[in-house]
């Protein structure tokens, strides 16, 4: 928190930290009536809220699939298949990306044109930036965070299994009222740590995905924090922009945790 101070200064390195002028809110204020306000908060949570509904989702049902295997072999098998994608470099998912979209070159357009259609520059097109966001995302971690919810299911007593079998419960019924029921609490903590997050879009990958093209959709808070603080020298503007994001992320996980715990449900604290 040392250097969150130069949000509220017009920090300059000569007179350092402690002497650059106060300005007080003037930094937070020109940012959010700048004219890229609206833009970068809307493409943030427009990425992040379409993530969580179709992302979130994913590795419970993928946990519940594996967790059903009879096969311990073909079970470990598949574990390793699914989250080995969440191993490799975002730099090389970004790679794969633009070689498989290519225009010319890529698989799925040569796969459009077979079809009859007309080659897409995916890269170029700002209506395909979220989708190919979101999806690779999927791809890469939803193994990973599969893995979470596997290990709450073995937490689970055999018992309520073999109960609910000699009571004729079918494999969709134990699910539905052992499984989902048991992980619940684990889901809660989980989405709740999401959602504190939903302002954060992971840099790295948003970064490398980027083309003059797409920008409409894919400039983010975060990019644009990286552009004015470190290529246009803007640091006290851009740490005034971070610490806006993150005391959003803040509230937004006070508040989904208080209304876990007013439902009755798991929660932080």
């Amino acid at each position: 928190m040392y250097g969150a101070q130069i949000a509220f200064r017009d920090y300059n390195p000569v007179d350092g930290f402690f002497w650059s002028p106060w300005v007080g809110l003037d930094h937070f204020v020109a940012f959010v009536t700048s004219f890229q306000f609206e833009r970068l908060v809307a493409n943030t949570l427009t990425i992040n809220t379409v993530g969580l509904l179709v992302a979130f989702p994913v590795p419970i049902i993928l946990a519940l699939i594996v967790n059903q295997l009879p096969s311990e072999r073909f079970k470990r098998m598949t574990q390793t298949i699914l989250y080995a994608p969440s191993f490799i470099s975002v730099v090389v998912i970004v790679g794969m990306i633009h070689l498989l979209f290519s225009p010319s070159s890529g698989m799925v357009n040569h796969a459009i044109s077979l079809l009859g259609g007309e080659p897409i520059f995916f890269m170029g097109t700002p209506e395909w930036f979220r989708p190919l966001y979101i999806g690779s995302d999927i791809w890469q971690n939803a193994g990973f965070s599969m893995i979470i919810y596997l290990a709450a299911l073995t937490a689970i007593d055999p018992s309520l299994h073999e109960a609910a079998r000699m009571d004729g419960a079918n494999r969709f019924q134990r699910i539905r009222h052992i499984d989902i029921p048991g992980i619940l609490p684990v889901i809660t903590i989980l989405f709740i740590l999401a959602v504190g997050n939903i302002f954060n879009l992971g840099f790295e990958k948003v970064y490398l995905m980027q083309t003059d093209l797409n920008l409409p959709t894919s400039e983010v808070i975060n990019t644009y924090v990286y552009k004015t603080g470190l290529q246009n020298a803007q640091f006290s503007y851009s740490a005034a922009i971070g610490l806006f994001n993150s005391v959003l992320n803040l509230l937004l996980l006070l508040t989904f945790n208080w209304v876990a715990k007013k439902a009755n449900q798991s929660s932080l604290w």
